[in-house]
């Protein structure tokens, strides 16, 4: 038996290590992008709106789907505009009357950005209304109000879907 130099020792185990296993990708590829294309067909008929952890929606048996609205998210604390913090709601308990001028601000601005049709030009804007189950009717009264004076008067109100309904 010759001896062997480090280099043709190395070849040898590494000759020996190897495996004649190869992977074709194009099928694999083929079969993922089918599957993302039947995810993304039938992820489509479901219209979820998102729940932010804070608020608690009450349960109801209606079963309207939601519609692509502006969504207003009330809190115990705080009153968030597609997202964005709107004001605190200690705050608006403070306040005399009912109006609410940084969501009336607010929802202006959303109303501007809304794309509406000539024919219903003349009907109010939609708005949803995610509300905390236990926040006080006085503040839904004042942000129905302020919704009504920035031309939203198409209101409807998230729910939880009760089990077995």
């Amino acid at each position: 038996m010759a001896l062997m130099t480090p280099l043709q020792k190395r070849a040898e185990r590494r000759a020996r290590n190897q495996t004649g296993l190869d992977m074709n990708l194009v099928s694999l590829i083929d079969v993922f992008t089918i599957l993302i294309f039947f995810l993304l067909s039938n992820a489509t008929g479901v219209e979820l709106l998102p729940s932010p952890k804070a608020v608690q929606l009450p349960q109801s048996t209606a079963e309207k789907e939601p519609k692509q609205n502006v969504v207003l998210v009330v809190s115990g604390t705080e009153i968030l505009v597609e997202g964005r913090k709107v004001a605190n709601v200690a705050d608006v308990m403070k306040l005399q009357g009912d109006l609410i001028a940084p969501l009336k601000e607010e929802l202006d601005i959303q109303a501007g950005r809304e794309m509406i049709r000539e024919a219903n030009k003349d009907k109010g804007k939609a708005l949803t209304i995610m509300g905390d189950k236990d926040i006080p009717y006085q503040l839904l009264r004042k942000i129905m109000y302020t919704a009504a004076r920035a031309s939203f008067t198409d209101m409807s109100f998230a729910v939880r879907q009760k089990a077995g309904a």
